[in-house]
């Protein structure tokens, strides 16, 4: 991910009175970030965004080609947190009554009752989201946006917290269904993961050349509580962002609807979710207010997957990456 360097003085940015302690929500990122290095190695910024999402109270689609840890750092993730953690194997047959739940007929009481699904849980893994068709994808419709089920006209909610990591495979496209746009749109970044660097590959023979059932999982230990995250997701909401960020934030959203480029722009939820997470990485960051890079920096995991391309820009081999990066040049920098 790339963005453009600017020359803001922190000080215009910053407010009066700083009135935001971080010292709790660093030392819960911190833990979740050790225990994943338990496993992980290099992926830095995949760590950093996920853990955005979940404090912003977002979701993730994970992409990427098989093998580069997907998967794992999902499980890896939900093992460091002490909630409930579930996995949906998306496959061509499943369908959404496998997913939310269904009315069952008890026999003994002569009454219906609803038997929860796998989605009823904390932290909800479905893996190759995109293997299964339309139906069964908007099943996740209503969950992922309002965190309720409505089944048989009763609605069933989800308890806090409630965060989706979904992954899919960019390249193999036998056997897969597209996913539609109002689904992109529920997710709050499209984290695209790339291969690891020479360096990081000889570290990770390294450290599994004896250890082929990779059994440092095990070591991985949960170490924040659903009571922490919410504290974090609290501690966001106090950062400071200033109005002339808040309209910077609003005018790269509006560039989106007002492209050649573009044959589909971005919608509101867009601009909240860039608001949500610049905040986040404020935090994250050790910073208790929100500087224009922070905006521009998750600016690109927010808009990849809910911009579309005019067809004759794809066809140039234009990347929704490039498009978001005129965009930001284009726009002046608030100081």
């Amino acid at each position: 991910m790339t963005t453009e360097p600017t020359n803001t003085t922190e000080e215009n940015l910053l407010p009066r009175t700083p009135t935001v302690d971080l010292s709790a929500f660093s030392a819960s990122v911190d833990r979740v970030k050790a225990e994943l290095r338990k496993v992980i190695i290099g992926q830095d910024e995949m760590i950093e965004l996920l853990l955005i999402s979940l404090f912003s109270g977002g979701h993730v689609l994970l992409e990427g080609v098989p093998g580069i840890a997907k998967t794992l750092t999902a499980k890896l993730l939900a093992k460091s947190l002490s909630v409930n953690f579930s996995r949906i194997q998306f496959t061509p047959d499943l369908m959404p009554t496998d997913v939310i739940g269904t009315t069952i007929y008890n026999l003994k009481t002569s009454e219906f009752s609803f038997n929860r699904g796998p989605i009823f849980s904390n932290v909800v893994l479905i893996d190759e989201i995109n293997r299964s068709p339309a139906k069964t994808q908007a099943a996740l419709f209503e969950v992922m946006e309002e965190r309720q089920i409505t089944v048989d006209g009763k609605t069933h909610f989800l308890e806090a917290p409630f965060f989706v990591i979904a992954t899919q495979n960019p390249v193999e496209q036998e056997g897969t269904y597209k996913l539609p746009e109002a689904q992109l749109d529920r997710f709050i970044f499209r984290i695209k993961m790339k291969y690891p660097t020479l360096e990081q590959e000889k570290e990770i023979l390294e450290k599994f050349k004896d250890d082929f059932r990779i059994t440092a999982v095990d070591d991985v230990k949960p170490v924040l509580s659903a009571s922490d995250i919410r504290h974090c997701r609290e501690t966001i909401e106090k950062i400071h962002i200033k109005k002339e960020l808040l309209n910077y934030i609003a005018t790269i959203i509006h560039q989106t609807r007002n492209n050649g480029s573009l044959f589909l722009g971005a919608s509101p939820r867009a601009s909240l979710a860039v608001m949500r997470t610049s905040k986040a990485l404020a935090a994250l960051s050790g910073r208790d207010f929100v500087t224009p890079e922070d905006i521009q920096h998750v600016a690109y995991p927010v808009l990849n997957h809910r911009i579309i391309l005019a067809p004759e820009r794809e066809m140039e081999g234009v990347q929704p990456e490039d498009v978001i990066r005129e965009i930001i040049q284009g726009i002046e920098v608030p100081r």
